[in-house]
């Protein structure tokens, strides 16, 4: 009999979504005759620690919430050795819509019971285990902003916020480092992609692949109009932002990002540093369930 056990951010989404977007995925799971649990997180930490357990028990721990839920459990299944599902809950999902995840209850016990166990590529960021993107900048100010006003509807706060980012936000210097080949460079954002995913949809680094053992780092120039910030977005939508003469990608291994002076950091979702950040490359260390 397949084992799963959900373990629940209470607090995903706008208000709180997750047990209710969780029972009816549970309860067709116990009607394919799978044995079946599930446990509210109490932080990031608890939730790593008990996706090790679990997974340790021989376990399919889902999680069921947002991005920032999705690393954390991700970090425990990494190290016990497990297999991940995953259960969107929260208000971006990106890596749940870059994996194709259906979006009804019923598609999402299908591939929880009889999807393919896909090995997936995550970054290594200072030993915290991050499936998405790593960002420097006036991404993860946004980002701050996003976390700070949860009631608001999830699209239109994803669209507003890279605005009063701009408004803050002034470029930084930041000393790159990609497989031990260092520049200096004046940013209005850094990504590290790995999904390539973020901010409710859009394909911020759409040369990213989940699988191919390579960092994506795409930076933006300094000198980059905000006023322009707009068209920016617009573009990144679809991926075609990567056209613009301040937009460049490059790939590594292994990342140093280290700036000037104290800017937030992002990955998935919430803060990391505030300085610097290595980043590794650990390919295909992740076993997720996907379609």
């Amino acid at each position: 009999m397949t084992a799963f056990t959900a373990l629940l951010n209470p607090v995903s989404g706008s208000g709180g979504t997750s047990v209710e977007r969780w029972e009816p995925v549970a309860a067709a799971l116990r009607a394919g005759g799978a044995d079946v649990a599930m446990e509210p997180t109490r932080g990031a930490a608890q939730a790593s620690e008990r996706a090790e357990q679990l997974s340790a028990e021989g376990r399919t721990v889902v999680a069921v919430g947002g991005d920032g839920l999705a690393r954390d459990v991700a970090g425990g299944v990494v190290a016990g050795d497990g297999v991940l599902g995953i259960v969107p809950a929260g208000r971006g999902n990106d890596l749940a819509l870059r994996l194709g995840l259906p979006h009804t209850p019923e598609g999402l016990a299908r591939v929880l019971l009889d999807g393919r166990t896909r090995a997936i590529d995550v970054l290594d960021a200072d030993g915290v285990i991050v499936p998405g993107n790593v960002y420097a900048g006036i991404d993860a100010l946004s980002a701050r902003i996003i976390n700070r006003y949860r009631r608001v509807p999830a699209l239109l706060l994803y669209r507003i916020a890279p605005v009063l980012a701009a408004l803050r936000w002034r470029p930084a210097f930041f000393e790159l480092t990609l497989d031990g080949v260092t520049t200096t460079e004046h940013l209005m954002m850094v990504v590290a992609g790995n999904s390539g995913r973020y901010g409710h949809g859009l394909h911020i680094v759409p040369s990213a692949v989940l699988d191919d053992g390579l960092i994506h780092l795409l930076t933006v120039d300094g000198s980059a109009s905000l006023l322009r910030l707009a068209s920016f977005m617009k573009q990144a939508e679809h991926g075609t932002h990567v056209e613009r003469p301040e937009v460049t990608v490059r790939t590594a291994r292994e990342i140093v990002i280290r700036a000037a002076r104290e800017v937030p950091f992002g990955a998935d979702g919430d803060e990391l540093a505030n300085r610097s950040v290595t980043l590794r490359c650990r390919p295909r260390a992740l076993r997720i369930l996907a379609p």
